[in-house]
């Protein structure tokens, strides 16, 4: 099997969580890709077997450099006829999506429609999405947001507890795979 984790971060919180997938990927014997955005913008997903993709939550959506890459990799595989009426799946093709979120008004709400759009994206791709994972970050340069907001004090996450839990989440999805 082999993997690629593609992401965009600002601040470094969706950074430490694709390096977290890329190393656990790498530790359970999978060959894994770890890519930002920019970098891989001539990757052909359909070559993995299993794609991560990750991006913080701004205002109820992923960044403009993350939808510019889908919209481009949308274009380029409807042009080439891979963006099938009824989505049908394409066996032993598979994703996860991953954002990280601060939530200070309105908590994992603000980061579910992130989440929702890069998943149907991989979903017209006839890719199955395994999972979907949202991933609490400090609210860098506004510690009121970091302390006062719905979540509480959220200063230093993603830390060591959540990247367990996202490397636990990964050795899951490559059992089930493997299974």
């Amino acid at each position: 099997m082999n993997a690629i984790v593609i992401y965009w971060s600002a601040t470094g919180n969706t950074e430490k969580v694709a390096r977290t997938i890329h190393n656990t990927l790498t530790e359970t014997a999978i060959k894994s890709k770890l890519m930002r955005v920019k970098e891989a913008a001539e990757e052909d997903l359909y070559h993995y077997d299993l794609v991560f993709i990750g991006s913080p939550s701004y205002m109820w959506s992923p960044p403009d450099e993350v939808r510019e890459f889908v919209k481009k990799k949308m274009k380029e595989y409807n042009a080439q006829g891979r963006v099938k009426l009824c989505a049908p799946k394409m066996p032993g093709k598979r994703a996860v999506v991953f954002v990280t979120y601060s939530g200070p008004h309105t908590g994992l709400k603000e980061a579910t429609p992130a989440g929702k759009w890069l998943g149907q994206f991989f979903e017209h791709l006839g890719f199955t999405v395994e999972d979907e994972w949202y991933i609490i970050g400090e609210y860098h340069g506004n510690e009121d947001r970091s302390t006062k907001g719905k979540l509480g004090d959220i200063r230093g996450r993603p830390n060591e507890r959540d990247l367990d839990e996202v490397a636990a989440k990964v050795k899951d999805i490559v059992n089930r795979i493997n299974a």
